[in-house]
């Protein structure tokens, strides 16, 4: 009888959704963005297209997917992106087909990125989209992530931080703020936006017919 019960019960699907992750270099994103993969297997992170360099340490098609400025630029031609932004002299881009893949098979995709390409994905599919903008606790503290991690010259650092306040006067056009003062305490919460996001009623495709199975006594 359970068994029949079981079959006549409307399933539950979800698509999935669009988070994105913002904030000035040096706020920690980055590093949030690699622990939530690590815990959530439905999450994966939208590899971009970059024209800049390849830094130490990085992998290609693993952190960023590096073209020339040729390739990149017949990409925008042929609409092959769903966002993309020139920052610091470099293109950056995220491709549309991946991401589309992702969330018809009922998958999270993560972004890194920064308001200009949140505003362009606010464009094309708002429905789909949840907004996170990380914060540093202070500007002093932002200063010293950036020359401790020793990935860019003194000069850029300058550059970063001088346009971080830019950058920062965004944070209300996003659905969520975190402060991250520490890197366990703002996964938490990051991981507390994400389920909430996930139960949202109308992402849930069949819950109708579901709850409509429950009043009739299925």
């Amino acid at each position: 009888m359970s068994n029949e019960v079981e079959a006549s019960t409307p399933t539950i699907q979800r698509r999935g959704l669009m988070l994105v992750l913002s904030s000035p270099s040096g706020a920690g994103k980055t590093t949030l963005s690699r622990q939530l993969l690590d815990n959530d297997s439905q999450v994966q992170l939208s590899v971009s297209f970059t024209t800049r360099e390849r830094r130490p340490g990085e992998k290609e098609g693993v952190d960023y997917k590096f073209v020339d400025t040729a390739t990149f630029r017949g990409m925008i031609e042929r609409g092959e992106f769903l966002e993309h932004a020139r920052v610091f002299d470099h293109y950056y881009g995220t491709p549309r087909a991946p991401v589309e893949a992702a969330l018809d098979s009922g998958r999270d995709v993560l972004f890194d990125i920064d308001w200009q390409g949140t505003q362009q994905l606010k464009e094309k599919g708002r429905e789909d989209l949840v907004t996170v903008f990380i914060l540093p606790p202070s500007t002093r503290d932002l200063e010293r992530r950036l020359i401790t991690r020793a990935q860019d010259s003194r000069d850029i650092v300058a550059k970063r931080m001088a346009k971080a306040a830019d950058e920062m006067s965004h944070w209300a056009e996003y659905d969520y703020a975190i402060i991250n003062r520490d890197i366990a305490t703002s996964l938490i919460e990051l991981k507390s936006i994400l389920t909430a996001e996930r139960l949202r009623r109308e992402r849930q495709y069949g819950l109708s017919a579901f709850v409509k199975a429950l009043r009739e006594g299925r």
